[in-house]
């Protein structure tokens, strides 16, 4: 079995320094993904030490999963798309109610044409919503690329900014 060490291209370094600096702080970090499909918690899965730091992610696709085991209301995902700050601010809100950690992170967007897509909202468009004890954060980001690469870069954006934030 192969060692992993920072530098070992599978992983993103990001990821590997965000995972550090949570294990090094005692914080714990919950994740509720659409968009990323479980690819934030399978990223910080493989970083060393996971089990200090992860407890776990909700991975929630489909607007009836959304509603169901997060609670969003099924009006709201019709007013503002479940592809939405909206809906993303609300899927950490009701991860809170289902996971016990210091970090909340939910995820949507639009990595493939379809869904709420528009001129305003493109292919690349994701949403971002963290919530802690000291507030919330809301972040828009538009990618560019294949599925996967828009999802990479979502979550380099999401341990990027919890690097900057602690």
């Amino acid at each position: 079995m192969r060692k992993v060490y920072e530098n070992d291209p599978v992983h993103l370094p990001e990821v590997v320094r965000c995972a550090r600096l949570l294990a090094d702080k005692g914080l714990t970090v919950a994740f509720a993904e659409s968009a990323t499909g479980g690819r934030l918690c399978a990223e910080f899965t493989l970083a060393p030490n996971a089990g200090a730091f992860l407890k776990g992610s909700i991975v929630c696709y489909d607007a009836c999963i959304k509603h169901a085991l997060l609670g969003v209301p099924m009006a709201a995902i019709e007013r503002h798309t479940a592809e939405s700050s909206e809906v993303t601010r609300l899927l950490a809100l009701g991860l809170k109610n289902c996971i016990d950690a210091d970090i909340y992170i939910a995820v949507t967007g639009l990595t493939h044409p379809g869904g709420s897509e528009s001129a305003a909202k493109p292919v690349g468009t994701m949403f971002i919503h963290l919530l802690d004890s000291r507030g919330e954060v809301s972040l828009r980001k538009t990618f560019e690329g294949n599925p996967e690469t828009i999802v990479l870069q979502t979550i380099s954006e999401i341990a990027n900014h919890l690097i900057r934030h602690f």
